[in-house]
């Protein structure tokens, strides 16, 4: 299968690495010049246990796909939130009618965006437990062993063929799964990045650091609270006892989340608006009070002005 990854940072390049190890034909796209030079010389060189193992892949930026690249089957976006809709706009010369796009991003509301480029039996929506970290342009270490990828497509329609993806992406050692209710999953893994992202970002915190603070419960409770009461009007009904449990089984965990090394350690934009600001946003919008997700996104915005990041 042709496979394009945009977005080559902890997670693309992860999934980037495995496809490819795998045997599938495997094209990165990015926009980081120093990341791009190290896997155009060296490949993706992941840390597997003691030892450093490299795969070589082409590696493009956006601007640089054209009408002459060939047509991909598979689209899997790793961008930053934000960024999505420029990215897919790039890539339009490799996106045909019969291109899948799986999106695995952080967060709320993306269906909306790919809409925009491909039909609902062509977008997969889905979420990953695995965790990755860079340690430097081009190479990643692998921050568990026992995450999985859950997918769905929008439309019945392209059920069988999402789950031959789930086959390769399971052949590649990824524990892909088919789920016949991914907005549920999306939405708990987004109460996940609420409460851990978000607050490890604002503390400058690991997760296990955190989590065994006085206020991890509490905090924890509020916040899945809201995001509970705010997915009840997007006809998605979590078990909040349920995601409390599952958000607090992290806190064991000494992993650095992706907010807190987009912010804390490369001064980057995060992606708090498409989650704890989603959930705000969404609020307003059916009258249900985040006084929480409120305070988290102002919060994460004033450190991001704080930092200057860019």
């Amino acid at each position: 299968m042709r496979i394009a990854i945009a977005g080559a940072g902890a997670m693309g390049s992860k999934f980037g690495w495995h496809l490819k190890k795998a045997g599938n034909d495997v094209t990165l796209i990015d926009t980081w010049d120093r990341n791009i030079a190290v896997i155009r010389e060296n490949g993706v060189v992941a840390r597997v246990k003691d030892e450093e193992i490299a795969e070589k892949m082409p590696i493009y930026r956006p601007e640089e796909i054209d009408e002459q690249h060939e047509i991909v089957d598979l689209l899997i976006v790793f961008t930053k939130s934000m960024q999505l809709e420029n990215m897919l706009n790039s890539l339009k010369p490799i996106i045909s009618k019969d291109t899948y796009v799986l999106c695995l991003l952080n967060g709320l509301g993306h269906e909306d965006v790919l809409e925009r480029f491909v039909t609902r039996d062509h977008i997969i929506m889905g979420v990953t437990m695995w965790a990755s970290m860079m340690t430097a342009p081009g190479h990643i270490t692998f921050a568990n062993d026992n995450g999985n990828v859950e997918i769905q497509c929008l439309d019945p329609k392209g059920k069988n063929e999402t789950k031959e993806i789930v086959k390769i992406l399971s052949d590649a050692g990824l524990n892909a799964s088919y789920s016949e209710n991914v907005m549920y999953s999306i939405w708990r893994k987004a109460c996940v990045n609420g409460v851990v992202n978000a607050l490890c970002a604002l503390l400058g915190a690991n997760c296990k650091e955190f989590g065994h603070t006085k206020e991890a419960d509490e905090l924890t409770r509020n916040i899945v609270q809201e995001f509970a009461d705010v997915a009840q009007y997007e006809g998605v009904n979590l078990d909040r006892s349920e995601v409390i449990q599952h958000v607090e089984s992290l806190f064991d965990t000494p992993h650095y989340p992706s907010m807190y090394q987009d912010l804390v350690q490369n001064n980057r934009p995060t992606e708090i608006d498409y989650i704890d600001g989603a959930v705000w946003r969404k609020g307003l919008k059916h009258s249900v009070p985040t006084p929480y997700c409120a305070f988290i996104t102002r919060l994460i915005h004033a450190k991001e002005d704080i930092l200057k990041v860019k």
